[in-house]
């Protein structure tokens, strides 16, 4: 009987459930897809920003070129900037310095030899952004401190703060202005080109000193060592390093100008540094044209001080030999002193 039913009972083939597929939506976010991807219980690595310190490596002088096609601009109060579009004046163009002992953090400079500072004051009552402008401090702080974060093709400088350097859009007098916060909206405000306008020269690798001679064993043996010889080796081998060392060098880098700039009333303030750059020339003449260009002022007199009286005395000869390091003091047209 038991096999009776089994028999009339007809065999039917079991069709396997097909999964639901697996593609993704269109309408998953790109940030769900990398999550769905990670088994559970662990999470997908962040994507960590990168530094934008390769833009700068090899730059000495650079213009930003904010969103709007304008550049970051040095005022000529030398207190204020703001965004132009007239990019190819002195104004435009902002000296980049590095932070001895802090990695991927770079400063700029003005051609009025002052720093590109974020502040903490307000720039306008009942807004979040905070001004930014020139200032010289007797120490330089993590105020004049931005760090570059690569976007693209493109940088984000970003305070030690946390806020970003930002060129205003707008009407007056929002647009032109120039703020550091953290934008909600308008986020590419907060991007920059970055324009190299010279590049930062090469240093030459250090050239090693070749020792000296050694003496042969039979030299020694055969005769016993005079003075005259003993004294003369050593000094010989060092004139002839030091001249084939230090003095390719010095051709080939120039010398090192540490100036300062008088003040409207005459007076040069004292302590703070003094900025500095590699002269290359050989003549007053282009000197002064040079320090015209990195101080942003026109027709300047070129003077030393003297180290007893302390009075300044327009230099009229030529340059010191051998690549000396200056001390230069550059008097505007303007200084009543």
């Amino acid at each position: 009987m038991q096999e009776k039913v089994l028999s009339d009972v007809e065999a039917v083939e079991a069709t396997p459930k097909t999964p639901p597929s697996l593609s993704p939506s269109p309408h998953i976010c790109r940030e769900s897809m990398l999550i769905m991807s990670f088994p559970i219980g662990r999470m997908p690595p962040t994507l960590e920003p990168r530094s934008g310190m390769e833009l700068f490596q090899k730059a000495k002088t650079v213009r930003l070129r904010s969103h709007h096609e304008k550049f970051l601009l040095a005022e000529e109060d030398q207190e204020s900037v703001c965004q132009d579009r007239q990019g190819s004046i002195q104004r435009a163009k902002w000296t980049v310095e590095f932070v001895d002992g802090v990695d991927g953090v770079v400063r700029f400079r003005s051609c009025y030899g002052k720093y590109l500072t974020a502040t903490d004051e307000q720039f306008l009552l009942g807004v979040t952004g905070r001004r930014v402008c020139q200032t010289l401090p007797r120490k330089l702080d993590s105020k004049v401190d931005w760090e570059p974060i690569r976007d693209g093709f493109q940088v984000r400088l970003k305070t030690r703060y946390g806020n970003y350097l930002r060129a205003n859009g707008g009407l007056p007098p929002w647009r032109n202005s120039i703020t550091h916060d953290i934008p909600h909206r308008h986020k590419d405000w907060i991007l920059w080109e970055v324009d190299i306008v010279e590049l930062r020269p090469e240093q030459p690798p250090p050239q090693l000193a070749s020792p000296p001679p050694a003496q042969s064993d039979s030299l020694s043996e055969s005769e016993p060592s005079s003075p005259s010889f003993n004294l003369r080796t050593p000094r010989s081998s060092k004139l002839e390093s030091s001249d084939s060392a230090g003095g390719t060098s010095a051709k080939s880098e120039g010398r090192v100008i540490y100036y300062n700039v008088v003040e409207d009333d005459g007076k040069i303030e004292e302590g703070r540094e003094e900025p500095s750059f590699l002269f290359k020339g050989h003549g007053l003449e282009e000197l002064t044209a040079k320090l015209e260009e990195e101080t942003g002022l026109e027709d300047v007199i070129v003077c030393s001080r003297n180290r007893l009286n302390g009075k300044l005395y327009p230099l009229r000869l030529d340059l010191p030999p051998n690549n000396a390091t200056m001390h230069i003091v550059v008097v505007p047209s303007s200084s009543k002193g």
